[in-house]
This record gives C-alpha cells, sequence and structure tokens, in this order.
C-alpha cells in the first residue's frame, strides 16, 4: 500500500497544508525573524503543491503506463506532445489547465518556476552618462508574493481534482 502512486500525492498535498499552516502563524507572530519564516513557508508551501502536481500526474501516466511516467517535472509530462503519444482524459485536462495563464494549474507552476529566478531590478532607461552603474537594490520593491489564501485555494483545487481523477481511473 506504501507504494502507491497516491500516496505521494497525498502526502505532498498534506504537507503542503502543514506548510500553509506554519505560514499563517508566521504572518500572525511577532519574531525577529518573521519575514524569513514568512517566505520560507510560502516556498515550502509551493515546493509540496508542485511536487503533488507531479505525484498527480505520475499517478496518471502509471495508470495508462506512460513511458514518461518517472518525469522528475511536471512540465515533461504536461505538453501536447505526450499527450498526443498517448491520449488520456485526465492528462488532457491537466494540459489545458497547465497551458491556460489565468488557471490555478498555470499560475502555481508560474509561481513556482519564479522561485528559481533571480532577483532582478526593475528596467529603467539610463538619462545621465554619468549615473551610477550600480545600485542598491532592495528586495521590498519585488512583485507581491502568492497569497497564502490563494496557496490553500490552489491546494483545495488540487486535491479536488485528484479525487476527482482518481474516481475515474480506479477499475471497479
Amino acid at each position: 500500500m506504501a507504494h502507491e502512486l497516491y500516496t505521494r500525492t497525498n502526502q505532498k498535498i498534506f504537507y503542503a497544508g502543514l506548510a500553509l499552516e506554519s505560514l499563517r502563524k508566521a504572518q500572525e507572530g511577532q519574531a525577529m525573524n518573521a519575514q524569513a519564516l514568512v517566505q520560507a513557508e510560502r516556498e515550502a508551501a509551493l515546493f509540496h503543491l508542485y511536487g503533488a502536481v507531479l505525484g498527480l500526474c505520475h499517478e496518471i501516466a502509471g495508470y495508462y503506463r506512460l513511458p514518461e511516467s518517472n518525469a522528475p517535472r511536471v512540465e515533461q509530462l504536461l505538453n501536447k506532445a505526450i499527450l498526443q503519444a498517448a491520449p488520456s482524459p485526465e492528462l488532457a485536462e491537466l494540459v489545458e489547465l497547465a497551458e491556460q495563464p489565468e488557471t490555478w494549474l498555470a499560475q502555481l507552476l508560474s509561481a513556482y518556476a519564479e522561485l528559481f529566478q533571480p532577483p532582478q531590478a526593475a528596467k529603467k532607461v539610463k538619462i545621465d552618462p554619468r549615473t551610477a552603474l550600480i545600485e542598491a537594490v532592495s528586495l521590498d520593491q519585488e512583485l507581491p508574493p502568492v497569497a497564502r489564501e490563494t496557496l490553500e485555494e490552489w491546494r483545495q483545487e488540487l486535491s479536488a481534482l485528484a479525487r476527482r481523477f482518481r474516481e475515474s481511473l480506479s477499475e471497479w
């Protein structure tokens, strides 16, 4: 039972929930390192949500016995080439969700990918050639991070999707 593919998905959804609870506590807390705790828990929640999506992809790939069933990244499974080689309704739905930028899955994948991008200063036109080439950059000027409520919504969406897919994937 412990080696069933769905256990990894469930585990990652549970871990994301733990990270979100810790994130809530960090946001409410007055600790000296509260800002660092908030960022760490937000990243942990994103990490586990991404892992849960990957786990769900592994469940689908395992059920349909796809050759890519051990892919280490979601993006390797959620593409049109894989879908055309082995069509399945579950994979088609995930591919569609991943390709539409306004969906929760596309936003989750985008937020996860942003974790690996270096901080970038805002681009501006240089007017005076005597202006310093090196400027101090404040991390406070970055885009606002994904809200805890949004992460929780993604977790709920993913959990509901996994339950629905499992109903269609189970053999009666």
